[in-house]
C-alpha cells in the first residue's frame, strides 16, 4: 500500500495534486497517479502559465480557436477548460467511489476580478454553468470582495474552493460565508444540501517566507528560535478552529439536511527554504477531514519517505506559544498576512498577463 493511500485510510486525510499538464491527462500520468493515492487535482493560473508555455500540445487547439476569431483570452479559456473537463473525467471514479467527497477539480476565476464581487460572481457562475460537472469546484480568492462572491455560490447551490487563506481571521470569515450560503438554502426550501461542496485553501509556506526575512533581521534570541515554525503553528490553530465550527451547533443544524463541512485545505506546501525538512508542510499538518494540495515533486517525497501519522493536533500549547512570541517580537501578523493575500493576488495575475503576452506573440508568429 502506498504511503498516499495509507494517509486517507488511515488519517482521513486526502492528498490532492497541486499541478496539472495535458500530457499527464494524454499518456495516462494522473491516473496512475490517483492508482497511487491522489484524490484531486488543484490548478491556479501559474500552472496554467506553466504547462501551456512548456508544451506543444496546446497549439493546434489555440491556432484552431483564434483562427475561428476568438481572441487571445477566449482561446486561453477553451484551452483550460479542455484540460479541467478531460482531468475530471479521469477523476470521476474516484468522486463515485467516495460519494462525492473527493474527486474534484478546480478551476480558477480570472486573478483580475479578485476585487470585484459582481465579476467573480458571474464568471464563477458561467464556469460551472460550462463545465457543468459535479466534481468541479471554482477557486474564488478570498478578499473581502471574494467572500460575497462564495456566500452567494454556495446559496446557489455551487461548490467552491476558497483560495489565497493567510490569515485566522479571514478563515473565520470563510466558515461564515459558508455557513450562511448553507443557512440562506435551506431558509429558501431546499431540503438536501448534499451536493454542495466547499474547501478552505489556507497557504502555508508563503507565510514561513515573509516572516522569515524579519526574523533572520531580528537580534533578539526567540527570533532564530522561530525560523520555520509560524506556517504550522498558524495552520494548527486553524484546524482548532475549524473542529470548533464544525462541532458547534450552528453547523449541526445543518447536518439535518445533509450538509457536509468545508474541509481545511492545506496549500502551498512545497517547503521553499532548502534548509527545512522536504516534507514540513505535509508531515507536520495530518488529520481527519483535511486536505493537502501538492505538486509532484512533493508527491514523490511523500511517496518515498513521508509518514502519514496524524500531526495536525500535537503540541497546539507550543503552537500558540509560537504565535504570541511573534507578537512580542513586534511582528505584525495582520500586516503580514494582508501582505501576502495582496502578493498572492498580484502574482496570479501576473502569471495570467504574461501567458496572454505569450500567446499573442505566439499567434503573431
Amino acid at each position: 500500500m502506498s504511503k498516499l493511500i495509507e494517509l486517507y485510510q488511515n488519517c482521513k486525510q486526502s492528498p490532492w495534486l497541486d499541478n496539472i499538464r495535458r500530457s499527464w491527462l494524454k499518456d495516462g500520468s494522473l491516473s496512475d497517479l490517483i492508482g497511487s493515492g491522489i484524490r484531486g487535482v488543484t490548478s491556479n493560473p501559474t500552472i496554467f502559465t506553466n504547462a501551456i508555455e512548456s508544451s506543444d500540445l496546446y497549439n493546434d487547439q489555440f491556432l484552431t480557436l483564434t483562427n475561428k476569431g476568438m481572441s487571445v483570452e477566449q482561446a486561453y479559456w477553451e484551452l483550460v477548460k479542455t484540460d479541467i473537463n478531460d482531468a475530471l473525467e479521469i477523476l470521476e471514479p474516484v468522486f463515485q467511489e467516495s460519494n462525492g467527497k473527493d474527486g474534484f477539480v478546480s478551476i480558477e476565476v480570472s486573478p483580475e476580478l479578485a476585487y470585484n464581487t459582481e465579476a467573480t460572481l458571474k464568471m464563477a457562475k458561467d464556469l460551472h454553468d460550462e463545465i457543468d460537472k459535479e466534481n468541479l469546484l471554482v477557486k474564488i480568492p478570498a478578499t473581502k470582495e471574494g467572500l460575497l462572491a462564495i456566500e452567494e455560490m454556495i446559496y446557489l447551490g455551487k461548490s467552491v474552493n476558497v483560495t489565497l487563506i493567510f490569515s485566522i481571521e479571514r478563515y473565520q470569515e470563510v466558515i461564515d460565508a459558508y455557513l450562511k450560503g448553507l443557512e440562506r438554502r435551506v431558509q429558501s426550501g431546499i431540503t438536501d444540501l448534499s451536493n454542495v461542496n466547499s474547501v478552505a485553501s489556507f497557504f502555508v509556506s508563503r507565510l514561513d517566507t515573509l516572516v522569515d526575512k524579519t526574523l533572520e533581521n531580528n537580534s533578539d534570541k526567540k527570533a532564530a528560535d522561530l525560523l520555520g515554525k509560524t506556517a504550522v503553528s498558524q495552520a494548527k490553530i486553524a484546524y482548532q478552529l475549524f473542529k470548533s465550527n464544525f462541532n458547534a451547533d450552528r453547523y449541526v443544524k445543518l447536518t439535518k439536511y445533509n450538509a457536509n463541512v468545508q474541509r481545511p485545505l492545506w496549500a502551498s506546501t512545497s517547503t521553499k527554504n532548502p534548509n527545512y525538512d522536504d516534507l514540513l508542510y505535509v508531515n507536520s499538518l495530518i488529520g481527519p477531514d483535511t486536505v493537502n494540495t501538492m505538486p509532484d515533486s512533493t508527491v514523490e517525497a511523500f511517496l518515498s519517505h513521508g509518514i502519514p501519522e496524524s500531526t495536525v493536533e500535537s503540541n497546539l500549547e507550543e503552537a500558540k506559544a509560537n504565535l504570541n512570541s511573534l507578537d512580542t517580537l513586534g511582528i505584525d501578523m495582520h500586516q503580514v498576512t494582508q501582505e501576502l493575500e495582496d502578493q498572492g493576488v498580484e502574482s496570479f495575475k501576473k502569471s495570467f498577463l504574461e501567458l496572454l503576452d505569450v500567446l499573442d506573440k505566439k499567434l503573431k508568429n
